[in-house]
């Protein structure tokens, strides 16, 4: 099992604290006038999505958690759980909507391909692609006089609501930026 140093530390990298899988969300590499360097992350927890903060000193160690991605296809939500299907096996499993997080499945759709983190064999997160092309099924229409500048609300196929420029309309297809929640551009 490989190991994670202080100097390794970055936005991005996995870590495993006390046996559970973290991601580092934030480090700060910090180096006094007197004394050792150190590092102060934020770690967000893959399996409850808690975020915590750690200082890491010169010596310490993490090893990398032992997680398998796979790509599987979201079908539906049956109420309590959002079903998967692996495309190559056609196994299902079901994750909770805590699992999956209100970000994330804000910008799913029927059909979605999605990378499922597994640890110990057990799933603990969904990701994404970071943008996707969905479509508007509601915006306000255009008025004359609308500023060329101005932004105004659509609510995509999926559920989520963003904010896009007024000459937009409803039943086009938009690139949607999921990490921030944003609007990119017309989809062509």
């Amino acid at each position: 099992m490989a190991t994670v140093g202080m100097g390794d530390i970055k936005k991005g990298v996995r870590v495993e604290i006390t046996g559970n899988p973290y991601k580092v969300i934030e480090a700060h590499h910090v180096k006094p006038g007197k004394g050792a360097a150190f590092v102060r992350m934020k770690v967000k927890n893959l399996q409850t999505g808690k975020v915590i903060e750690k200082t890491v000193h010169a010596g310490d160690k993490f090893d990398t958690p032992e997680l398998e991605q796979k790509t599987m296809q979201f079908l539906y939500d049956d109420g309590d759980f959002l079903q998967f299907m692996d495309t190559t096996t056609f196994d299902q499993i079901g994750l909770t909507h805590e699992q999956v997080g209100k970000e994330t499945f804000a910008f799913m759709i029927d059909g979605m391909e999605a990378d499922i983190l597994f640890h110990a064999g057990k799933a603990i997160s969904v990701e994404i692609p970071q943008t996707v092309v969905l479509k508007i099924v509601e915006t306000p229409p255009n008025f004359k006089g609308d500023s060329q500048g101005g932004k105004k609300p659509a609510t995509l196929e999926s559920g989520a609501v963003v904010q896009v420029p007024f000459h937009i309309l409803e039943g086009e297809m938009i690139k949607v930026d999921t990490v921030e929640g944003k609007y990119l551009e017309k989809a062509k």
